[in-house]
């Protein structure tokens, strides 16, 4: 199904969205893996980095906005609409925020080394090096449709 079908399946369900805008995209490297955990309610946030943002010259999300989000073959798997945008420093990242995110065992350490892991990999693509004092996005959302 493509996007737009999604979203006038989504509309004619809930009219009050018609009128907005929406966003689809993908999680990470795992998008269907991703997409799964948000339908099943584990992951309710996800974090970034604030300089990809600034690299690509992309305003940050606000909360209000909708997403589709989509799986690795760019299929529709879900609906959500972001509640709050904060920025923090990745070393200073709390296990609330590694249980939210939902991956793996749902703990600090699984998260932060994950997380090491990517930006690890991302930092260089941009011409960059990662340190734990880099700011992260942290972008929280519920989701409004499966």
């Amino acid at each position: 199904m493509t996007e737009e079908k999604y979203w006038k399946e989504f509309t004619n369900e809930y009219p009050d969205y018609e009128k907005k805008s929406y966003t689809a995209w993908q999680f990470g490297v795992a998008p269907d893996e991703l997409a799964e955990l948000v339908i099943s309610g584990k992951k309710t946030l996800t974090c970034s980095s604030l300089k990809e943002y600034e690299v690509e010259n992309e305003s940050l999300p606000e909360a209000g906005e909708v997403s589709i989000i989509l799986g690795e073959n760019d299929t529709p798997k879900c609906i959500i609409e972001c509640t709050k945008v904060y920025t923090i420093i990745f070393k200073d990242a709390g296990e609330e925020i590694a249980y939210k995110e939902g991956e793996g065992d749902r703990t600090l350490s699984y998260w932060r080394q994950a997380h090491i892991d990517f930006f690890e990999w991302l930092y260089p693509e941009m011409g960059l090096e990662f340190n734990e004092s880099e700011e992260i996005v942290v972008e929280e959302f519920k989701l409004i449709y499966v």
